[in-house]
């Protein structure tokens, strides 16, 4: 018996026969993108702060209109998040989001007034431009700052509320809700 080559096909010819249904074996299971018993994936992780969600948003518009100086506060912050994220205590609401834009804006005063010492204007320019945008996210952000007086009234109202209603002392996130 003499040894027969194989026969050499066109590629192209190999892959129409392999992806018809005729050369498919009878046991191969159909690919589908549905979870299997009917369970569904949910995230563990909760949404991100709408504030951050913002961001991320202007950032992109940022991009596109070339706001070199809204570009360069958008990353940082956004840097900053994604670095404290990977600590024990990520950024999850828009309060511990504002009290880090409050940092950097004070980190950036105090630039200013070094930069002023040394005579840089525009480094000063610079920096109080960075500081009106992270001002601007501050003021939009929704969060409110309680001033001292503002807290001992609530503080006040809260120990007057269980002085009164004896053995059961409210929330206080119930008692913030209703004022």
């Amino acid at each position: 018996m003499a040894f027969q080559a194989p026969m050499r096909l066109p590629l192209g010819l190999v892959r129409a026969r392999l992806t018809t249904a005729a050369a498919r074996p009878f046991f191969a299971v159909p690919t589908t993108t549905t979870p299997l018993c009917g369970r569904r994936q949910y995230s563990s992780e909760p949404a991100p702060p709408p504030l951050l969600q913002k961001m991320r948003t202007d950032l992109k518009t940022a991009m596109r209109a070339k706001e070199v100086a809204r570009l360069a506060v958008l990353r940082s912050v956004l840097s900053a998040t994604l670095n404290a994220s990977k600590t024990g205590t990520p950024i999850s609401t828009d309060a511990q989001l504002v009290a880090l834009l409050r940092k950097t804006a004070r980190a950036s005063r105090d630039a200013v007034e070094e930069f002023r010492t040394a005579g840089r204007e525009d480094l000063v320019e610079k920096e109080q431009a960075q500081i009106d945008i992270l001002e601007q996210y501050t003021a939009d952000s929704g969060v409110q700052e309680v001033t001292a007086d503002e807290l001992r009234t609530i503080v006040a109202g809260m120990v007057t509320a269980m002085t009164s209603e004896g053995a059961r002392p409210p929330t206080a996130k119930h008692r913030w809700a209703m004022s």
